[in-house]
């Protein structure tokens, strides 16, 4: 009997969580720990600043999902890892023994960086939490009443860009729809060497169709961006560029999650968990990881402005089935071990660019590629619609199988 213990419950957590039961005997018991009690549908946070979504929409209840299965759930927050003895510490339960751990912590925002970053010191707006994404919305309305220019983008050492792409092209479109697009300039700012490099070293056309989409929409843009101040109303560049802002949005660099900064023996100097190709831990050898806990090297050069690697659902959803395939077999003995390298999963993303999409899809997150392309659907974003729905109501129904 084994007893495996998963830290996180969202994309890769929830997913391995359910691998695993599937996987294995019903002798082996498996936990997920977790402060968050609702799984949130990350992607479709670029739509609640405008009030196309709300967080209602996009999350629900994770306990009975889990605990249908044999799962059990502990809604609370772990604090630290100790590897060494196999233990977990938790903030209601103390420490929890483990055979087996899998980190599926997710990232924290790195605020602290850069001065005036924290949304809450009421400079800027961020759009990767619940929390933050309802406060965007309310300064959205502000702009309406109080319309002037505004930035988006990301700062140095980001790498989720392409929520950032989205939230520009839905402000956009927005804006226009409530007939105040003149009066707003907007300004895209990004760590980028180019538009659409995307953390993953771009895709063929991708440059060339999103600085047609920037001219089109009359978007002002800077790559290769280091952002040296934020003050009211104003932001300095490296360059010596003050660009005045009456209201924005800037995606900060991601950091390890706190329990994972609290537990360095599995970490890199960001948080982030040390793994080999099948996400099992470089020293720890009954420790896995999967989605943005995961350390991933960037193989890009970087420029003047540093930029991460995006880990979104589909790989984290991968890296899940990868760790509960790789736990299986080592509990069976049978010398088996499944490696999927980051930069060869597959790269599948439909980015809404407001009541439009894009389709993109690569054989490997990384080059060298065989395939890849980006398909604009400008009549409607039915097929980002059509996956949040998908994505919704496969993780509800615990269907870990499906892709």
């Amino acid at each position: 009997m084994a007893r495996i213990l998963v830290l996180g419950s969202n994309f890769a957590g929830v997913t391995a969580a359910l691998e695993l039961r599937r996987r294995l005997d019903k002798s082996d018991s498996i936990a997920v720990i977790s402060p968050a009690a609702r799984f949130l549908y990350t992607p479709s946070l670029i739509w609640v600043p405008f009030g196309l979504r709300k967080v209602d929409n996009i999350t629900f209840e994770t306990r009975p999902v889990l605990e249908k299965r044999g799962i059990e759930f502990l809604n609370e927050s772990a604090l630290r890892v100790h590897p060494e003895r196999n233990v977990v510490v938790c903030e209601r339960s103390g420490e929890l023994s483990y055979d087996y751990l899998v980190v599926a912590t997710g990232a924290s925002m790195k605020f602290d960086g850069l001065k005036n970053l924290d949304p809450a010191a009421g400079y800027v707006n961020c759009i990767v939490t619940p929390d933050l994404a309802t406060r965007a919305y309310e300064s959205y309305q502000r702009l309406l009443e109080n319309p002037g220019p505004v930035i988006v983008g990301a700062t140095q050492g980001a790498s989720c860009m392409g929520a950032a792409y989205e939230y520009l092209f839905n402000l956009d479109k927005q804006l226009r729809r409530a007939g105040k697009r003149k009066q707003v300039e907007i300004t895209w700012l990004t760590p980028e060497p180019f538009l659409g490099h995307f953390g993953i070293g771009g895709i063929t056309g991708g440059r060339t169709m999103l600085e047609a989409f920037m001219k089109l929409y009359n978007i002002k843009w800077r790559v290769n961006t280091v952002i040296e101040s934020i003050e009211a109303n104003q932001m300095k560049l490296a360059t010596g560029e003050v660009l005045p802002y009456t209201m924005s949005m800037l995606i900060p660099p991601f950091v390890g999650a706190g329990v994972m900064r609290n537990s360095p023996e599995l970490t890199d100097e960001k948080g982030f968990v040390v793994t080999n190709d099948g996400y099992q831990h470089v020293q720890y050898k009954n420790v896995y990881a999967a989605g943005l806990a995961v350390q991933v090297v960037s193989p890009f050069k970087q420029c003047a402005a540093p930029y991460g690697v995006p880990k979104t659902g589909f790989p984290s959803d991968v890296m899940g089935k990868v760790v509960a395939e790789n736990i299986q077999h080592a509990i069976r003995g049978d010398g088996k071990f499944k490696q999927h390298p980051f930069g060869k999963i597959p790269g599948v993303c439909i980015m809404d660019a407001g009541a439009k999409e894009v389709w993109i899809v690569t054989n490997h997150l990384f080059r060298p590629r065989t395939f890849e392309i980006m398909v604009p659907n400008v009549i409607y974003n039915i097929g980002k619609k059509t996956l949040e729905r998908y994505m919704l109501w496969k993780n509800r129904a615990g269907l870990s199988r499906l892709p």
